[in-house]
């Protein structure tokens, strides 16, 4: 009798504690039905509110850059880089936005320059990674000088000048620790006779820089006149570091 007693109260209590843990996980709403309450998402999302987030997917779809090969990630992370520089004033041509995605191997045209407001892909073409950076994919990025690497985030163009490597463009780094030593380090557009379709033909990928971003000579004066003097240019890479430091994404 006191064993099957001791029994049953035992399973009483693993049937009240099995109860309360269920509850703990249940809410009931105003209605009376009942809500599952789920943990919290901890892994970032780029958040834009409903007729913006359709706005700006539509226009990835409109210029079909899925098909370019330009990632949806480096395409939502340079809308929301660019509209922050944007509030903080510091972009002129705020229509523009270029996009260099280093996800891409040096053999692809991986440079995007896009008018937002006409909704056109104005040029598409190839550019340079630094020599250290990588072969033919960019995997390696560095904010110190001398360091022959490219540097990933957030670029307002400076004005035009010429200098050895003909008609060139300045670059200020806009990302403290990332990129911001980009003027001392004379980080610049400018063009190069082994960034072209005849470097793909002979080694498979296009030459490298000292850490440039260097483009075609047939279109770089073009790309350069339309961009310079004060709108945003985004270089990207799926880079633990960079993604996890930024502050304009």
């Amino acid at each position: 009798m006191g064993r099957s007693f001791i029994r049953s109260f035992g399973v009483f209590v693993l049937i009240i504690s099995a109860s309360l843990a269920f509850m703990s996980f249940v809410v009931a709403n105003s209605s009376g039905s009942l809500l599952r309450v789920s943990a919290p998402d901890t892994v970032p999302v780029i958040q834009f509110t409903a007729n913006e987030g359709d706005a700006r997917l539509s226009l990835y779809e409109k210029l079909a850059l899925d098909s370019l090969g330009l990632s949806h990630e480096a395409f939502e992370y340079a809308l929301k880089g660019h509209d922050q520089l944007q509030s903080d004033g510091k972009i002129e041509k705020d229509n523009l936005l270029s996009i260099i995605d280093f996800s891409l191997p040096s053999g692809k045209k991986r440079l995007f320059v896009i008018d937002l407001e006409s909704e056109e892909l104005l040029f598409n073409t190839y550019v340079a990674h630094g020599r250290n950076s990588g072969k033919d994919i960019a995997t390696k990025f560095s904010n110190k000088p001398n360091s022959f690497k490219s540097s990933l985030g957030f670029y307002v163009t400076g004005d035009t000048y010429t200098g050895k490597h003909g008609y060139s463009m300045r670059l200020n780094g806009e990302e403290s620790g990332i990129n911001d030593r980009a003027e001392g380090r004379g980080i610049v557009m400018h063009s190069a006779a082994y960034a072209n379709e005849n470097s793909i033909e002979e080694r498979g990928f296009i030459g490298r820089s000292l850490g440039c971003p260097a483009i075609p000579k047939n279109v770089h004066r073009q790309i350069i006149e339309t961009i310079c003097h004060g709108s945003c240019l985004f270089m990207y890479s799926p880079d633990a570091y960079y993604l996890s430091h930024s502050k304009l994404i």
